[in-house]
C-alpha cells in the first residue's frame, strides 16, 4: 500500500518537475538572448603594455560591437595572474566579469597555493591564441643550435646561464623543462620583466633566454639577438626558416604561452556557450587576425569543453615538473 502511494504521488509530481526543467531552459536561453543589458567588465591579469594586454585590447572593441555593450579593460595585475584570477573567481557568475588570462593559469596551481581553486572557481570560456616562445642566445656565443646548447650544458653541469621574466614565468618553466628533457644541469636568472632579461641577454651578461616571440623579434631581426628554435609544434609564421626545439634534436618539447577566456564558475551555460560564439567569430575577422599573428600568435577561438580540456593537460604537465624538479615558490 505504502509502495503504492508513493509511486502515485511521484507520478502526480513528474509533470510539475518536467515543466519545472522546461521553464529553467527557456528562462537560460532568453537570459542568454538579452544578455548583456549592461557594459562587460573583462579582467586582465596582467598589467597595460605586455602581450595580454595587447591581445584584450584588439579583442575587446569587436567584442563590444557584437555584444552591443562595452567590453572595459580591468587590469589587475600581480602574482603571475593570480591577483586577477581570485578577483573574478569571487565576482558574481552573472557574465558581467570575465577573465582574459594566460598560460600562468595553469601553472600557477603547480607553484604556489591560491586562495582560490582554478579548475573549481573558474570556467572555460574559449582559447584565443597560442605563441610560441623562441630559445634565443647572444650572437657572440658559439651555441647555433639545439644539440649545440645540450652538449655545452653537458660538459658544464651548471655553467649554462639563461635568463627569465621572474620566477614562475613562462620563460623560466621553458627552461626548466628543456633542461629536465634535455637531462642537463642549467643555471637560472630570474629578472623582474621580460625587458631587463633581454637587456642583458643582448649586453652578453647571460647567454640564453627563452624568449616570448613579440618581445624579441625586432632583435632577432636586427641581428642583436640569435635565434635558435621555436618552442611550438610547428615552425613560427614570423620565422618559417627556424626549427622547433623538438625538430632541431629534443623530441616532445612542446611550450607556448596561451590567452584564454574564463568566468566564475556557476555563470549561466548559455551566456558561456553564447560568449564563446562570439569570441570565436570576432577571432575570425580579418583585421583582428592580422593584427594577432602580427603578435606571433596562433589564432584559436575554441569552445568550452575544448578549453577545459586543453587547461587540464596543461596543469598536469605543469605539475609533474614542478614535482619531479622540486620547483615551488611559496
Amino acid at each position: 500500500m505504502t509502495n503504492e502511494i508513493s509511486r502515485t504521488r511521484l507520478l502526480r509530481a513528474l509533470p510539475r518537475a518536467l515543466a519545472g526543467a522546461a521553464l529553467m531552459l527557456t528562462t537560460l536561453a532568453v537570459q542568454a538572448q538579452t544578455w548583456p543589458t549592461k557594459p562587460v567588465k573583462l579582467v586582465v591579469t596582467y598589467p597595460p603594455g605586455g602581450t595580454v594586454d595587447a591581445v584584450a585590447r584588439i579583442l575587446a572593441p569587436r567584442l563590444s560591437a557584437r555584444l552591443g555593450q562595452p567590453v572595459v579593460i580591468d587590469n589587475r595585475a600581480g602574482a603571475g595572474g593570480a591577483i586577477g584570477g581570485d578577483v573574478v573567481a569571487k565576482s558574481a557568475p552573472d557574465g558581467y566579469t570575465v577573465m582574459l588570462d594566460a598560460s600562468n593559469h595553469a601553472q600557477n596551481p603547480a607553484l604556489r597555493k591560491l586562495p582560490f581553486d582554478t579548475l573549481r572557481d573558474l570556467a572555460p570560456v574559449s582559447l584565443l591564441v597560442k605563441v610560441p616562445n623562441v630559445l634565443v642566445v647572444n650572437p657572440a656565443t658559439s651555441i647555433n643550435s639545439v644539440k649545440d646548447l645540450i652538449t655545452q650544458a653537458k660538459a658544464k653541469p651548471g655553467g649554462i646561464n639563461y635568463a627569465s621574466s621572474g620566477n614562475g614565468s613562462a620563460q623560466h618553466l621553458s627552461g626548466e623543462l628543456f633542461a629536465s628533457m634535455a637531462g642537463v644541469d642549467m643555471t637560472h636568472v630570474a629578472y623582474k620583466g621580460g625587458g631587463p632579461a633581454l637587456t642583458d641577454v643582448m649586453a652578453g651578461q647571460v647567454p640564453v633566454f627563452f624568449a616570448s616571440l613579440a618581445s624579441s623579434l625586432p632583435f632577432i631581426q636586427s641581428g642583436k639577438l640569435r635565434a635558435v628554435a621555436v618552442t611550438g609544434k610547428s615552425p613560427a609564421p614570423t620565422l618559417p626558416q627556424l626549427p622547433t626545439v623538438a625538430q632541431a634534436g629534443l623530441t616532445g618539447y612542446e611550450v607556448y604561452e596561451w590567452n584564454a577566456v574564463f568566468v566564475p564558475e556557476k555563470t549561466p551555460p548559455a551566456i558561456v556557450e553564447r560568449l564563446s560564439k562570439e569570441i570565436a567569430a570576432t577571432l575570425q575577422e580579418p583585421e583582428v587576425r592580422a593584427r594577432l599573428e602580427a603578435l606571433g600568435a596562433e589564432v584559436v577561438g575554441s569552445s568550452p569543453v575544448e578549453l577545459d580540456s586543453f587547461r587540464r593537460a596543461e596543469i598536469a604537465k605543469w605539475t609533474k615538473l614542478a614535482k619531479d624538479n622540486k620547483i615551488q615558490l611559496d
